[in-house]
């Protein structure tokens, strides 16, 4: 008999965040793959949880998925966690899952925290349909080009980005999709949770002089209708 994949969602920031059963099923699985063993020892640690940890992440999925492939084959079930929230949303994991699909072993997803979700609920743009971009490219010109590629998108565009570039990407929203409203969702479940909603000029001045911190959810309205 294989072991199963279990894909647990863990909190995205207030450590309350996460569910019974994703509690019960770290307890029970024979080994924990993370991002980072230090963010999930701390959750762990929280919850009085002990397990050996498989580190995971971008760099190493490709050789890793192999050992944890050989060890759901070996009859050990296997959790899959992310440093916050929901594994494979921007996080390594596909790769992964595919290769467990491709062996013929259980994959179960255990839902949870998302930081997508949490910031389009509280956003107040419409929800019925939306659209998550991820981050968008390191590079200018392919920053440019993806968000000119959005520019007509009909549906609520979700992104990630950085604290470190959130400035720079606001300045160079209005000029390819206009003075659209949007929500900046920073720091959700946390201390220092904050929610800017307004258009993009009024983001931009909301942010002026100040030095932005922690994880950013931006929420953006999709275009108008009438104006395509």
């Amino acid at each position: 008999m294989t072991g199963t994949l279990y894909l647990v969602s863990t909190p995205i920031g207030n450590l309350e965040d996460i569910t019974l059963r994703a509690l019960r099923i770290l307890k029970e699985v024979d080994r924990i793959a993370c991002e980072d063993t230090r963010i999930t020892h701390r959750l762990l640690e929280h919850y009085h949880i002990a397990k050996p940890l498989i580190s995971y992440f971008e760099h190493n999925k490709s050789s890793r998925s192999k050992q944890v492939i050989e060890t759901l084959q070996g009859g050990e079930n296997v959790a899959l966690v992310s440093n916050a929230g929901t594994p494979l949303v921007s996080d390594p994991g596909y790769e992964l899952v595919r290769q467990a699909i491709a062996n013929n072993i259980n994959v179960v997803a255990i839902p949870g925290a998302s930081a997508v979700l949490g910031a389009l609920a509280v956003a107040g743009l419409p929800t019925d349909r939306f659209v998550f971009e991820g981050f968008l490219p390191l590079k200018t010109s392919k920053r440019k080009k993806r968000l000119a590629a959005l520019r007509d998108e009909k549906r609520t565009i979700v992104l990630y980005e950085s604290p470190y570039r959130i400035h720079k990407t606001l300045e160079q929203l209005k000029p390819v999709i206009g003075n659209r409203t949007i929500a900046l969702t920073r720091e959700l479940t946390k201390f220092y949770e904050e929610i800017i909603r307004g258009t993009v000029d009024e983001i931009i001045e909301a942010l002026q002089g100040k030095k932005v911190k922690g994880e950013i959810t931006l929420v953006i309205s999709g275009c108008d209708v009438e104006s395509v």
